[in-house]
C-alpha cells in the first residue's frame, strides 16, 4: 500500500524541513518499499520516483544513482530499527553476560522480524546476505561488522578461558544462523506451521529459546552432565 505522500509532506512541512530535504525523504521512503519487495535488481528507478512523486531525474541529483541510493536506504533502514528497538547492551548497562546475550538476540530477533513500518530492514537484509551487491562492503562496516564484535565479545566473557577465536567465530555464527533462520524461512514456516504468527510475544519466546540453547552449547563439557 502506498503512503499518502501529500500528508507525508504536509507533516514534512510542519517540521520546518525544506523541500528538497522532503523529496530526499519520499525517495528514501519509496526505494525502501520497492527494494524490499522486489529486490536490488528487478527495482526499478522509474518505479521508485513514481511512488514518491518525483521527477526521475531525482535519483541522480540527491543520490548519484541506484546503487548509491540503495546503499542509503539500507543504512538508513538499519538506524530506523535501532531507533525502534535501541541496543540493550550498553556500556554500564548491568546484568550477567547472560543476560545481556539473551537481550541481544530479543533485540536482533524484533529488528528484523518487524512487520512495522519501516520493515524493511529485515527484509534488506535478508537480501543483501543471499543476493549481495555492491553496497555489501558498506553494509559490513556499518551494520554486520558492529553486531558481529557486540556479540563475540558477549560470547568470550561466557565462555572465559575456552574463548579462543575459532570457538567464538563458531558460537557466533550459531546465534546468528539460529535468528535468520526465522527471518529467511518465514513463508515455509507459514506454510507448514500456519497458525504460527511472530507478535511481539512469539518473538520474546522465541529470543528466551535461541538465548537458551545458546548458553547450553556455550558450557563446559562437564556442566551439561
Amino acid at each position: 500500500m502506498f503512503k499518502n505522500i501529500h500528508s507525508e509532506d504536509a507533516r514534512a512541512a510542519s517540521e520546518g524541513k525544506p523541500l528538497a530535504e522532503r523529496a530526499r525523504e519520499r525517495l528514501l521512503d519509496a526505494a525502501g518499499e520497492v527494494f524490499a519487495e522486489r529486490g536490488y535488481r528487478r527495482s526499478t528507478v522509474r518505479e521508485i520516483c513514481r511512488r514518491a512523486n518525483v521527477n526521475i531525474a531525482s535519483v541522480n541529483y540527491y543520490f548519484k544513482g541506484k546503487e548509491d541510493l540503495y546503499a542509503d536506504v539500507l543504512e538508513s533502514a538499519y538506524h530506523q530499527a535501532r531507533q525502534k528497538y535501541p541496543d540493550e547492551d550498553t556500556p554500564g548497562r548491568s546484568g550477567t553476560a547472560e543476560s545481556r546475550l539473551s537481550r541481544f538476540v530479543r533485540v536482533f530477533l524484533l529488528r528484523i522480524l518487524d512487520e512495522g513500518r519501516p520493515a524493511w530492514f529485515g527484509k534488506l537484509m535478508a537480501r543483501e546476505i543471499v543476493e549481495p551487491t555492491g553496497a555489501l562492503d558498506r553494509v559490513i562496516d556499518r551494520a554486520f561488522l558492529p553486531l558481529h564484535r557486540s556479540l563475540g565479545e558477549l560470547v568470550r566473557e561466557i565462555l572465559g578461558d575456552r574463548g579462543d577465536d575459532a570457538r567464538v567465530r563458531r558460537h557466533v555464527f550459531s546465534v546468528l544462523g539460529q535468528c535468520l533462520f526465522y527471518r529467511h524461512a518465514r513463508h515455509v514456516i507459514a506454510r507448514i506451521y500456519p497458525d504460527v504468527r511472530y507478535d511481539t510475544a512469539e518473538i520474546e519466546r522465541t529470543a528466551r529459546h535461541i538465548a537458551s540453547v545458546a548458553l547450553s552449547a556455550m558450557k563446559p563439557p562437564e556442566a551439561r552432565k
